[in-house]
């Protein structure tokens, strides 16, 4: 890509990036207010519904870690339209689907094909800006993929009304269509060939390994990660919280996830403001801080019943608001210090997210019953885990990467 495109933010690009983004959370989003009939279709319990959550995310984690190395070696554009195809036949499938055995594997399926638009979205914004830039243009994509999640849970309670569960996966199917015409014809390849090495593509594989040599990965691993899976916990947990326990109705669930979020679109709004002015680490260092204390707040409300429904909505609101910080902030540092292997460095990062998510998501469906309490337990502990990965940061962030001499780009 010419150097005089990565000067400045490409609108039309970030607004197609953010779109494409999407179909994760999306897939994820608009099926929630779905779960408990699902679980009433199949004649199976809570926890057999939310597996189909769990597999998701372990799916879109793995596909994540295969498209980050595989782009790094053949170029960003065939492997993300490769990634969108496989979704979208995979929602087909979910559509057609009898048993819950059999929703539980082609949801792995579909996430597998979702995870090239998540991991690669990040590199595209990578190649095309500038390192000053990077972190702004990912929020400013987090901002354009959170108008759908926004919008997804009250569609999927308005179609679950209108023909069951199986019309959000028409929805989807739909969707995914869309996303692959608008890829074939507006995603350009920004990752140019001299840069590229086919043979090289295990070397590319085998950089995992240095990043997981850096204290400061795992420290940004931990941040971003732990603080995805305090918001997975609220994702996998509320639609029987809210609907069964505190009997809200799946159409008025859409309105408080839809609260949330608002509030991920105004982090990522904030952080557009002020990276530029304090950096990635002061940014980091803010949120995780954040996080952790709120999480904190919504174990102490769930497990005590302080102040109801509305104490939990209150907390969570602030837990949900800065994962998009995080996720622009931690994403964009890792990525610029290992510019080589930035594919590789965006897809170890965002795994992580998801495979914490979806460890989480199965942490919290053992506990018994609807009440809070188990969510509670298990964003309380995100939260502390989220605040040892700030230490982790702020202690290493100045350090070299291991085996080399220089100091990391600043960000």
């Amino acid at each position: 890509m010419p150097h005089s495109s990565r000067r400045r933010p490409d609108i039309r690009l970030i607004l197609l990036l953010g779109a494409l983004a999407a179909c994760g959370p999306l897939a994820t989003d608009m099926y929630l207010p779905s779960l408990p009939s699902i679980a009433r279709a199949f004649e199976v319990p809570t926890a057999a519904a939310a597996a189909t959550l769990t597999s998701f995310m372990a799916g879109f984690s793995i596909g994540m870690l295969l498209y980050g190395p595989v782009s790094d070696a053949y170029g960003r554009r065939p492997v993300l339209l490769g990634g969108i195809a496989l979704f979208t036949v995979a929602s087909v499938a979910c559509w057609l689907s009898f048993s819950i055995h059999e929703l539980i594997i082609v949801r792995f399926l579909q996430a597998l094909g979702a995870g090239a638009a998540s991991v690669l979205s990040r590199a595209i914004a990578r190649d095309a800006h500038e390192p000053s830039d990077a972190a702004k243009v990912l929020s400013m994509v987090a901002i354009v993929t959170a108008i759908g999640p926004l919008l997804a849970p009250l569609i999927g309670g308005q179609l679950l009304l209108l023909g069951g569960w199986r019309v959000v996966f028409v929805a989807l199917t739909l969707f995914g269509l869309v996303c692959a015409v608008a890829a074939y014809l507006g995603v350009p390849e920004t990752w140019p060939r001299e840069k590229r090495e086919s043979s090289a593509v295990f070397r590319s594989f085998g950089a995992y390994g240095r990043l997981l040599r850096d204290p400061l990965v795992w420290g940004h691993m931990l941040c971003g990660g732990m603080a995805f899976a305090a918001m997975f916990t609220y994702i996998s947990a509320t639609p029987f919280v809210y609907i069964e326990y505190f009997h809200v109705s799946p159409q008025h669930y859409g309105l408080f996830f839809g609260t949330n979020i608002l509030g991920i679109m105004l982090g990522n709004f904030l952080n557009t403001r002020f990276v530029g002015r304090f950096g990635a680490l002061r940014m980091v260092s803010l949120a995780s801080t954040v996080s952790s204390v709120a999480s904190i707040f919504v174990a102490l409300m769930c497990l005590t019943g302080w102040g109801g429904l509305w104490s939990i909505v209150f907390g969570l609101f602030f837990v949900v608001g800065v994962v998009g910080v995080l996720s622009a902030n931690c994403a964009t540092d890792l990525m610029y210090r290992y510019p080589k292997n930035a594919g590789a460095a965006a897809a170890v990062f965002g795994a992580t997210q998801l495979g914490l998510g979806a460890f989480a998501s199965a942490v919290v469906g053992r506990f018994p019953g609807v009440s809070p309490f188990g969510m509670g337990i298990t964003i309380g502990a995100c939260g502390v885990l989220t605040y040892v990965g700030r230490i982790l940061v702020v202690r290493w962030h100045n350090h070299p990467v291991p085996g080399q001499v220089q100091q990391p780009v600043s960000t």
